[in-house]
């Protein structure tokens, strides 16, 4: 049975989240990943596959290492899916903001 895993369920874990920062200012082999963690290196290798399963990371082949960088399309794919909710709460809290700058406690 071929597992296909959900962007959204892998980017709710937050050391996923924190690997993908790690790769987002350069490509980093995995042993280079895992140090940064105080968990199992083979946790951290899941993590890593379930990334790039989810098409989140990609991987390149340099020599002997493998090093992991982020995907720009897929990473544009979950923004552009995330902005209009992100628009949605900027006009809100700048309703809320106008609300409380024209309030006025009653004495």
């Amino acid at each position: 049975m071929n597992l296909r895993r959900d962007v959204f369920q892998a980017i709710a874990d937050p050391t996923r989240r924190a690997i993908l920062l790690l790769v987002a200012a350069q490509a980093m082999p995995a042993g280079a990943i895992a140090a940064n963690f105080d968990t199992a290196r083979p946790t951290v290798s899941k993590h890593l596959q379930i990334l790039t399963e989810c098409e989140l990371l990609q991987q390149q082949q340099q020599g002997r290492e493998i090093y992991y960088h982020l995907n720009p399309k897929k990473i544009k794919e979950v923004a552009d899916f995330i902005e209009p909710f992100r628009q949605m709460w900027d006009e809100r809290f700048n309703k809320l903001e106008d609300i409380m700058q024209h309030y006025q406690p009653k004495k």
